[in-house]
């Protein structure tokens, strides 16, 4: 115990504050949503890659979407699950496997608003340019934007966790459920303003370029929309945008909370909370907002199930 407290590289994570009555409750509430999210997620990927008929560019991007939210489900919910079993002074972390995970867990917020960002240019494309979707949205393209999309994720994370580890350590306690870039750097007694400074900006230039390019998208399809006289194709792309638009609006709101809460000391159990949720809430509901929303991921889950019956 002397040595993990004298090591500045064992931290102390905080994790959540659970009575040992709701551990068990707790864990189990959390395991079956985790369980959820992967099934859930991964039997979407596997539907749309084994049907041809899927093997379109909205759905192709849509995988894209449901693997991050696997991804970021995975960085966090099984350590937790572990740490809710585990006694509050016996939740240590080694710092480099907190600043993997500190990646990850960003990586995953930074490409789950860069994916919806191409998903929303893919539906701009088919609704308010149909005649060269086509042309446009080829097997190429898709390759291409999927990659934009993690990339740019990647390399703005890769910027944001070298600030920070090039930081001297004075502390060892991440109060926090699981390890991000700001509990990471303030664990330092440097000065660690430009790591708040390219933190909130990144974050911020993240949402606002996501926030205003859905904004545009929305605008015009709603334009196109309303010029059609088309009903049947005005309720399609009124349904598969809504879909879009209804995660979306989950992600930036649980996203646009931790930031707030990370401002706001006195809340640290409201922002752990919020934290948890954010890796929680999206990954669970993606999934069946796409597949119960979406007539033809809808149709094909039927089809599978009512075979299966009969």
């Amino acid at each position: 115990m002397e040595n993990k407290s004298s090591n500045l590289d064992i931290l102390q994570l905080e994790g959540l504050k659970i009575s040992p009555e709701s551990a068990i409750p707790s864990f189990i509430i959390l395991l079956l949503i985790y369980i959820f999210i992967i099934v859930s997620n991964i039997s979407l990927v596997v539907l749309i890659f084994m049907d041809r008929s899927l093997h379109q560019p909205m759905y192709l991007l849509f995988c894209n979407l449901s693997i991050n939210d696997v991804f970021g489900a995975t960085i966090v919910i099984p350590r937790t699950l572990s740490d809710v079993l585990t006694p509050v002074t016996q939740r240590y972390i080694h710092y480099y496997e907190c600043v993997i995970q500190a990646f990850c867990t960003h990586f995953y917020g930074g490409t789950s608003h860069t994916v919806l960002m191409v998903m929303a240019f893919d539906r701009y494309m088919a609704i308010c340019n149909p005649l060269r979707y086509a042309t446009i949205m080829t097997k190429r393209m898709v390759v291409v934007l999927s990659v934009s999309a993690w990339g740019v994720a990647f390399a703005l994370i890769v910027i944001l966790l070298s600030l920070t580890v090039r930081l001297s350590r004075c502390r060892r306690m991440i109060e926090n459920v699981f390890c991000d870039n700001a509990s990471l750097f303030k664990l330092s007694c440097e000065n660690v303003l430009i790591n708040h400074i390219y933190g909130l900006g990144s974050a911020m230039a993240t949402m606002t370029c996501s926030l205003c390019s859905m904004m545009f998208t929305y605008v015009r399809i709603t334009m196109v929309c309303l010029s059609s006289k088309n009903k049947k194709r005005n309720s399609k792309a009124l349904q598969t945008c809504a879909t879009h638009l209804t995660v979306y609006i989950i992600m930036l709101f649980s996203g646009f909370i931790i930031i707030l809460l990370h401002r706001f000391p006195d809340l640290s159990d409201q922002r752990k909370l919020a934290a948890m949720l954010f890796h929680v809430v999206p990954p669970s509901l993606n999934a069946v907002i796409y597949g119960l929303q979406i007539k033809a991921i809808r149709e094909k889950i039927y089809i599978i199930f009512m075979g299966k019956k009969k």
